[in-house]
């Protein structure tokens, strides 16, 4: 994609301390995200989403809210998933380093959304509370500063408007370890402006609810009397009771036979040929569900979960025959970003392709800050009995 000469160079952002996402990154090799109404850039460490995807600031001292459920008001639109055990981690050579060792798991039944959270649903949440979402909310200053360098001067007022992360399509082929080439920070997107503020989602009702953080989802899930699912709990219900499988409908792979989910055919970032008939996230239900009839599990949005984000999680394991109902890691821990504090996410999104990331394999994993909000990133709730 040409790049905007309007755009301030790298080191002028470095002069001026406008750092807003990958805070106290230790790479020393960046692109550049685009904003499309301040015309600022803003650094971002070149990765694939292999690696890590971008982030709204990454607040290392941020206290997280515990995800503790309330009461549950309804289970309907849930379906109960029997528990049992089960081998976490990858079945196949895609597998990257942090879904090994396989080890063994046993979780109690549990109820979960047939669905992931929609746009109807989030916005019964909103009209009952007032709840403002993460990408609606200004930068505070005030506390960004407390991340930074003392001397960091304050960047000005555009810069700190309100935003999220939009896909845009490049013009051609660009380097897939840069994904600035197709991220573009957009000021008034959210959840009810998913391209930036001249976008609506009417008619969206029953489509996924995205550009919501970790905190926006757990923030509905207590309201709903639910809480987000822990890895190994999302991890056991997505293969639908298959044994070491790759996929949520087994192992034909994903541009085998039918189309099995949303995901990204053709080129990416550039064609996509939308063999799927969706070139963003699709209507829930699109597709077929699996085997505990959960829909999406594979695709369509990436998905949070409970569980704090460490790459060496799956080692402790090793020597325990059986870890019974894991909650994830006591700490954070990201080798890419090692002051920042993230949280899982699983099951892929619209954006995924074989090429660069199969995320909507059983086992990936995916990790964010929990204040990040993206075009591909929604979420669904479980409950106890």
């Amino acid at each position: 994609m040409t790049k905007n000469p309007k755009y301030k160079s790298f080191k002028t952002i470095i002069k001026y301390g406008v750092i807003l996402f990958f805070l106290f990154s230790n790479a020393f090799t960046f692109g550049q995200i685009k904003t499309n109404s301040s015309k600022k850039t803003v650094p971002a460490k070149k990765t694939c989403c292999t690696t890590t995807i971008p982030k709204r600031f990454g607040n290392p001292t941020k206290k997280i809210e515990t995800n503790t459920p309330t009461k549950l008001k309804n289970s309907a639109g849930m379906v109960w998933i029997p528990g049992g055990v089960f081998s976490m981690g990858a079945d196949n050579k895609q597998g990257r380093q942090d879904e090994f060792p396989k080890h063994n798991v046993k979780v109690s039944g549990f109820y979960m959304d047939s669905t992931e959270v929609t746009n109807a649903q989030f916005e019964k949440f909103v009209s009952e509370t007032g709840y403002i979402t993460t990408a609606e909310k200004d930068v505070n200053w005030d506390e960004l500063k407390k991340q930074l360098p003392a001397d960091t001067p304050k960047p000005d007022a555009e810069t700190l408007k309100a935003a999220s992360l939009v896909f845009v399509p490049t013009e051609g082929e660009v380097s897939l370890q840069d994904y600035s080439q197709w991220w573009q920070w957009t000021h008034g997107a959210n959840w009810k402006h998913p391209k930036g503020p001249e976008s609506d989602i009417i008619g969206k009702e029953n489509y996924p609810v995205i550009h919501i953080s970790w905190d926006d989802a757990n923030a509905y899930c207590k309201w709903a009397g639910k809480r987000l699912p822990t890895e190994a709990e999302w991890e056991f219900a997505a293969r639908g009771s298959l044994k070491n499988s790759v996929y949520t409908w087994g192992n034909e792979k994903i541009d085998e036979g039918k189309t099995h989910c949303n995901y990204w055919q053709g080129s990416f970032p550039y064609k996509n040929e939308t063999v799927d008939g969706f070139y963003g996230a699709a209507p829930v239900k699109t597709f077929a569900p699996n085997g505990y009839g959960l829909y999406d599990m594979a695709g369509n949005v990436w998905e949070w979960c409970a569980d704090k984000y460490n790459n060496t999680y799956y080692d402790s394991f090793k020597k325990i025959t059986i870890a019974v109902n894991p909650k994830g890691p006591e700490k954070s821990f990201d080798p890419d970003e090692p002051l920042v504090a993230k949280r899982v996410m699983r099951g892929g999104s619209f954006l995924c392709n074989e090429s660069y990331c199969s995320g909507y394999r059983v086992s990936a994993r995916m990790k964010s800050s929990s204040d990040s909000s993206m075009e591909h990133l929604g979420f669904r709730c479980v409950a106890n009995k």
